[in-house]
């Protein structure tokens, strides 16, 4: 079933859709959630908290990409998860991406307007159409994805140092991109 169809059964409040979604999406939402949290009941369950999430969702949203809709819900619950579990637990690759970014983007108060976040989101996504295909790419399955360095090395016939070292690069730049636009880092 297309995106269009899968919609239509939320607008119509139809059980169907979950399982429409399951079918089309459940391994992205799968794929996304178990790179956070590395494990099997909690990915479960927070795939179950994303379906609950869009069939809420939908109809007040209508989404113009559904993939993309359905990946940031996946991907904003196994994040909330992640906050719940004990360090002991969490997934070293997600942790280590998260803080790699920090040095770029901030989670201080004074990002909470909902204006400033996405003039945010707008300068991290031009920012990255700008920047080479494998060094796109790398950035946001490292940061997005929360895949291993080694997974993503293997992925593109890299060494691990060098999607290290372009992953650093990146953030180099990131950072100073953002300064330029006059978002405060």
């Amino acid at each position: 079933m297309d995106d269009s169809g899968i919609i239509k059964l939320y607008w119509e409040r139809s059980e169907d859709a979950i399982q429409a979604t399951d079918a089309k999406y459940g391994k992205l939402c799968r794929y996304i959630a178990g790179n956070i949290l590395n494990n099997s009941q909690d990915t479960e369950e927070c795939v179950n908290d994303t379906y609950h999430a869009v069939w809420n969702a939908i109809p007040s949203k209508r989404p113009s990409v559904f993939s993309a809709f359905i990946g940031k819900i996946a991907r904003n619950h196994a994040l909330k998860k992640l906050e719940y579990i004990s360090a002991a637990k969490r997934n070293p690759d997600a942790v280590t991406s998260l803080s790699e970014l920090e040095e770029c983007v901030s989670g201080r108060d004074s990002v909470e307007s909902e204006l400033e976040t996405k003039r945010i989101e707008r300068a991290l996504t031009e920012f990255l159409w700008n920047q080479d295909r494998d060094k796109r790419i790398i950035f946001v399955r490292r940061y997005w994805h929360f895949e291993s360095i080694t997974t993503i090395s293997k992925m593109f016939g890299y060494s691990e140092s060098k999607v290290t070292s372009m992953l650093h690069q990146t953030r180099q730049k990131l950072r100073t991109y953002l300064e330029s636009e006059g978002i405060e880092i």
